[in-house]
């Protein structure tokens, strides 16, 4: 009974981390050269992009993972939606965008990214 009862905070512990503590890795863009962006493992890497306001962006979007979950990267601030082919890059391209933060997910929200414009 014991070891079960541990096994359940471990996972609880995981979760909590996995969904709100976990830090992604970062990227800074240039605006010249197409930022990789790897979808794998329930991830985008990285997951966190730095850009200049007023820059137009394009983000090289490469799908490993073949999960539906994993098949549309979603821009709701921007209004887009892509749907995203495994094993093959897809270039998104955004227009030059304002100060702020801007988040990307899959259409279950369980894969996450934000553009951070700064």
């Amino acid at each position: 009974m014991l070891w079960i009862n541990l096994a359940g905070l471990l996972m609880i512990v995981f979760i909590v981390w996995w969904f709100w503590l976990f830090t992604p890795t970062q990227n800074e863009a240039d605006g010249e050269h197409p930022i990789p962006i790897l979808v794998k493992n329930g991830v985008y890497e990285p997951a966190r992009i730095h850009i200049s306001p007023g820059q137009t962006i394009t983000l090289r979007f490469l799908r490993k993972d073949p999960s539906p979950c994993a098949e549309i990267v979603q821009f709701p601030d921007l209004g887009i939606s892509i749907s995203l082919p495994v094993d093959n890059s897809y270039n998104v391209r955004l227009p030059p965008l304002q100060k702020g933060e801007y988040n990307f997910h899959c259409q279950m929200q369980m894969y996450r990214g934000t553009l951070v414009v700064d």
